[in-house]
């Protein structure tokens, strides 16, 4: 191998060696220049931060005392406003004499229940309009125990409700028990047996009577119900009848609810990385705010002018005060029992959760009810005794007294030649017989964003159950959802409670005097709540049901329950934090910044910041402008809010901006509230609309905030 050869060093000749020399003096002297002035940019900048800090201190007084007179001032017109509507709904609803009793007065409450007691018509549909007010009282018994602080109130609700309860299922199977006594004289020519379709406000019964036994037979679907419903083959030649009831409301989980306390949360809270800005917290930050904010999930008290009362309602009480007064409840007997329905026995055992209780907390196959929520209404599955039927020989009418339904055994033991018995004396052997099957068209009037969860009930713990479920399958298409299940039960349809959290995005923008539109991009689906004043409507992009819903005018908290009842839930509770990842911020300043939000919605729009992640969890960022004219905020006239502790600011970063910075935007000022920021920026006209905005409007969009927290949940 050759030896390599060495490279020549290069000399460089004098004239080269001091042009080099030149230009490594002339870039030192530049890099120092580019050095002092970028050491007097900082200064200057450093000296307008602290002539603007000064300035903001000077005027800090004014500016707090202008807004808490303004918070103030609508807080005590809406209290007097909401005092007066109070009083016109009571009144109201004592002219409306509708047959339902004011869940407050126990003896009205208690004169219901004795006389619907021992009420029997043959009229079904005068049945079934007490079964409707009887609904209506359970649900203002349990809104008044999630209400009642005075501890003495509370087994008093829970004793009506619960004996509400157990007449309202009797009278429902005793309803059935007289059309199924008659089920020969409605015999169906085609079918040859008694099928029926009963529909209510409340509930539909489906009912069907096996007088043919045809041992071919293998289900049958109530069109007009959207059920149907597959025998297996070892009951076709029995004498059953099938008794499908659906409720559109659901009683079970109050019973649920009021047995065992809350499980723990699946997903612990999972907050974002939080990158420090370069303003510092100047001592407490919520102790320099005008106006003690309201709670994001609180209303203001309402103080009733009447005579005060021993059974009024409070305010809502602690969770503990509820299961503190449960143990000693003691239930009466109603009239006919529910084979479906839990046993006095069972509800009788609603107390505190017991040590063997807790134990099962860690069993997978129970639905969490936090988490989960029925949607739909519930559904009651049973497989009854066919009731003996009238026979009519000249002139007369022979029928054999039975007391009352009686449920048939299935599924059922096996004989040694390995068939079903129809024998119900027999006892059970589960597993030996074919699985019970059932299809649901979906409820038109709700919206299932994911695949619904089906979950049966379990009379003997009190809770819901995933297991027994099998061959589930779903045609999201279509709307319709089938299963089986290894014996005849109560079974629902449940959807994750947080599906649509965290929310994509959201807006709030203004529609003129008194009128805003909101927008909130959740996870699965996007809605848009207009706002008039009191009054909400909502707007979804949803092809299939809820006519009901959308495009009606109602108030704020009756949108948000109509929403709730519908599976659109985008409002917070206090366990959302816990399943869903936030950004979490202090809830004061997150409250004190919907307060003023609220303030000016008539003339400026808000929307969400990616920003508001990385700010800090005292600090919030926010998109906002004034947007006077009609139709969508154009994207170049956001601006970036900064809302500190102790100032608020317009910012110099953008959206599209690579990094984050609190540098605020050139020729801003520096305030002490978000409102004087806006003002900076708004014109004559913008201004003189947010001064005019009416209280009503005020509250009603700082509700919807407060409620849905999207600084936090997006």
């Amino acid at each position: 191998m050759p030896p390599k050869k060495k490279k020549k060093k290069v000399r460089m000749s004098k004239a080269e060696r001091l042009k080099k020399q030149q230009e490594e003096e002339e870039a030192a002297r530049l890099q120092a220049e580019k050095e002092e002035q970028e050491r007097l940019e900082r200064e200057r900048k450093l000296e307008e931060i602290q002539r603007l800090e000064e300035k903001a201190e000077q005027n800090r007084d004014f500016e707090l005392t202008e807004l808490r007179h303004l918070l103030e001032e609508n807080y005590s017109a809406i209290i007097r406003w909401k005092v007066d509507a109070a009083e016109k709904a009571e009144w109201e609803r004592y002219m409306l004499c509708d047959g339902v009793p004011d869940a407050k007065d126990q003896r009205a409450v208690n004169t219901f229940v004795t006389l619907w007691k021992d009420y029997s018509d043959t009229d079904i549909e005068e049945e079934l309009q007490l079964c409707n007010s009887a609904v209506k009282l359970i649900e203002a018994l349990d809104e008044l125990m999630k209400e009642a602080k005075d501890p003495e109130l509370v087994p008093k609700y829970h004793d009506a409700l619960i004996e509400v309860q157990e007449i309202l299922h009797a009278k429902h199977l005793f309803i059935a028990e007289k059309l199924l006594k008659g089920a020969s004289d409605n015999i169906d020519p085609d079918t040859r047996n008694m099928q029926t379709v009963s529909k209510h406000k409340n509930v539909t019964l489906c009912l069907w009577a096996n007088l043919f036994k045809n041992p071919s037979f293998t289900g049958f679907d109530f069109q007009e119900a959207g059920l149907s419903f597959k025998l297996p083959e070892e009951l076709a030649v029995s004498d059953i009848a099938v008794r499908i009831l659906h409720t559109h409301y659901d009683h079970l989980s109050i019973l649920s609810r009021l047995r065992h306390l809350p499980q723990k949360p699946i997903v612990e809270e999972i907050p974002p990385p939080v990158q420090q800005p370069e303003e510092t917290r100047d001592g407490d930050c919520t102790s320099e705010l005008p106006f003690t904010p309201r709670s994001p999930t609180s209303e203001p008290p309402v103080k009733s002018t009447s005579r005060p009362s021993s059974e009024e309602s409070v305010i809502p009480a602690q969770t503990e005060e509820l299961s503190g007064h449960i143990c000693s409840l003691v239930l009466s007997d109603g009239p006919t029992k529910d084979p479906s329905w839990p046993s006095l026995a069972q509800l009788n055992s609603l107390s505190p959760p017991v040590p063997e209780f807790e134990e099962k907390e860690d069993d997978t196959e129970v639905v969490n009810l936090v988490q989960y929520t029925t949607l739909g209404g519930v559904f009651y599955y049973d497989l009854l005794q066919l009731p003996p039927q009238p026979i009519r020989r000249k002139g007369y009418t022979i029928l054999q007294m039975v007391d009352g339904l009686k449920v048939f055994p299935y599924p059922i033991e096996r004989s040694n030649k390995k068939e079903c018995s129809d024998d119900p004396t027999e006892k059970p052997n589960k597993g030996a017989c074919s699985p019970v099957g059932v299809s649901i068209v979906l409820p038109e009037w709700v919206v299932f964003m994911e695949m619904p969860l089906v979950a049966r009930w379990d009379a003997a713990e009190g809770r819901w159950r995933k297991d027994g479920i099998i061959n589930v399958s779903y045609e999201e298409a279509e709307g319709k959802i089938s299963f089986e299940m290894e014996s005849f039960q109560i079974f629902a349809l449940m959807r994750n409670t947080f599906a649509n959290f965290p929310f994509r995005g959201w807006e709030l923008r203004p529609l003129g005097q008194n009128s805003a539109i909101y927008t909130v991009k959740g996870a699965l689906i996007q809605i848009s709540i207009t706002i008039e004043n009191s009054q909400c409507m909502l707007q979804v992009a949803q092809g299939r049901g809820l006519s009901h819903l959308v495009g009606k005018w109602m108030s704020g908290p009756a949108l948000q329950k109509a929403m709730a009842k519908a599976g659109i839930d985008i409002f917070v509770n206090e366990n959302t934090h816990k399943y869903v990842s936030i950004c979490k911020k202090n809830p004061r300043i997150e409250q004190f910044a919907y307060d003023q939000m609220a303030l000016y919605a008539s003339a400026c729009a808000f929307s969400w910041s990616k920003w508001n992640a990385t700010c800090g969890e005292d600090n919030l960022v926010l998109q906002g402008c004034e947007h006077l004219k009609a139709g969508p905020v154009p994207e170049d006239s956001w601006n970036i809010y900064f809302v500190g502790s102790q100032r608020s600011r317009q910012l110099e970063i953008t959206e599209n901006s690579e990094a984050f910075s609190t540098d605020h935007a050139a020729g801003s000022e520096f305030h002490s509230t978000l409102i004087h920021v806006l003002q900076d920026s708004m014109s004559p006209d913008g201004i003189a609309l947010v001064r005019k905005s009416h209280y009503c409007f005020v509250d009603t969009v700082q509700s919807l905030l407060s409620a849905t927290r999207p600084l936090v949940f997006s």
